[in-house]
């Protein structure tokens, strides 16, 4: 049984695991200027239309987060297409915690218990990296002086020889690992 202390702590740690930590006061995102996030130092990449997703989903999506040594869990409905991307994030007991949304050029995000810092563009980052089509991404990173790698299942983000960020594809589980930030979380669901 998970204690109550890790539902409690892991939404304020969940936002340091996301990159969230240096952003302004606001929820929701001003079009074009919020549209980006930092990978690297000085590689500031821009999020992609939601019309570069490989697969549509609408299903339940279990998250396994490791940050600063210790692992949280979480659960999400996530809906994303062509239109865009709609998420819902769940604490164990099924209460709402909070809910992002990224469709016509704007992101915005909304929570009782999240901190206000908390950058949404860094939580559709990660997932456009994981279930975006990859030659978009390459031209979207190369702008921003990175390099996809992708081999099948697996993909890696690379800012010269350095491995930035590493994902792995399973039927059931997508694991991203960014070793610039050092977090890592799996997430379980019925992908394809």
């Amino acid at each position: 049984m998970k204690s109550k202390k890790s539902v409690v702590i892991f939404p304020l740690l969940f936002s340091g695991i996301l990159n969230c930590f240096c952003s302004c006061s606001s929820k929701a995102s001003i079009r074009e200027n919020r549209l980006t996030v930092y990978l690297a130092d000085s590689s500031k990449y821009r999020l992609l239309p939601p019309g570069d997703i490989e697969d549509s989903m609408d299903m339940a999506q279990h998250i396994s987060a490791f940050w600063q040594g210790r692992d949280y869990f979480f659960n999400a409905w996530v809906k994303a297409d062509k239109t865009g991307i709609e998420m819902t994030l769940l604490n164990d007991l099924g209460v709402n915690m909070g809910e992002l949304s990224y469709r016509d050029g704007l992101v915005s995000f909304s929570s009782p218990v999240f901190p206000k810092s908390l950058k949404p563009e860094y939580i559709v980052a990660d997932f456009q990296f994981c279930f975006y089509s990859a030659s978009a991404l390459s031209r979207a990173l190369e702008n921003c002086g990175l390099f996809l790698e992708n081999a099948g299942n697996s993909r890696r983000i690379l800012q010269g020889k350095t491995v930035v960020l590493e994902i792995e594809k399973e039927m059931n589980s997508v694991r991203l690992v960014n070793h610039l930030r050092g977090y890592a979380y799996t997430l379980e669901g019925a992908f394809k």
